[in-house]
């Protein structure tokens, strides 16, 4: 996994619909990419197959807090240089608030947020070393409302990545711009994922009345994790037609 080039961006969640897009956003603007994915990688064996040694892709269940400290310290501590950490892990498990349980908060928390947590702790000193970073991680326009009836647990966990610690806030804001993406309903196949959802309703209640597609969350998470950003920091951004 040790890489050297230029520019390298780490993805968590690179096997969703967006992550996917995001990657290839990436790859076709010569940028070197190391992909997570859980349980599926058949996407993303093809953008390997046509970009060849550019990407890089590692397999981690982000729902085991040991598997995912022992990564850190035996993969990500060998690389010397990562430039950019995007953060789009999407675990979202139809719960409703009565049926609540332990294991199932844990495993929202692990996923979207904890995991995220590990990675930027065994990443940033590199960007401060190397002078230039950047850290992205995405939240849901659902913790706007509260989050859904039986998706508020997700909408809970993503939350929590909103806080921008103020280390990056001010301390190391000279060489690493750090934001967070609140992503709107968006045309993946993660809302398939939630039984009896009323689509049509939801979309319906967008100003805009349509969702966003990959390609266009794709491009502002580029925008604003790469080199395309110089300015904008500690900020929470919508992506979400309105809402």
């Amino acid at each position: 996994m040790v890489i050297t080039n230029n520019k390298t961006v780490l993805i968590l969640g690179c096997s969703s619909d967006i992550g996917v897009q995001t990657a290839r956003i990436f790859l076709e603007k010569k940028w070197k990419v190391i992909g997570h994915y859980n349980k599926s990688k058949k996407k993303m064996v093809y953008l390997q197959k046509k970009y060849g040694t550019q990407i890089k892709l590692f397999q981690l269940d982000l729902s085991n807090p040991k598997k995912i400290l022992t990564f850190a310290k035996q993969k990500l501590v060998p690389i010397k240089k990562i430039d950019s950490f995007i953060s789009l892990t999407g675990y979202i498990k139809s719960t409703d608030f009565d049926h609540i349980n332990y294991k199932s908060f844990l495993n929202h928390i692990n996923v979207n947020y904890y995991s995220n947590l590990i990675f930027i702790k065994h990443i940033y000193k590199k960007m401060i070393y190397n002078k230039w970073g950047r850290i992205l991680l995405s939240s849901s326009i659902g913790t706007s409302f509260g989050g859904g009836e039986k998706t508020f647990l997700y909408s809970l966990s993503k939350f929590n990545n909103e806080f921008i610690p103020k280390i990056f806030r001010n301390k190391y804001a000279k060489y690493i711009l750090y934001n967070v993406l609140k992503i709107g309903v968006t045309d993946t196949k993660i809302h398939f994922k939630i039984p009896n959802k009323n689509l049509k309703k939801r979309i319906n209640l967008i100003p805009t009345k349509r969702m966003a597609t990959t390609q266009e969350v794709s491009n502002k998470i580029f925008s604003l994790a790469s080199e395309e950003n110089t300015l904008i920091h500690g900020q929470i951004i919508n992506i979400s037609g309105g809402e």
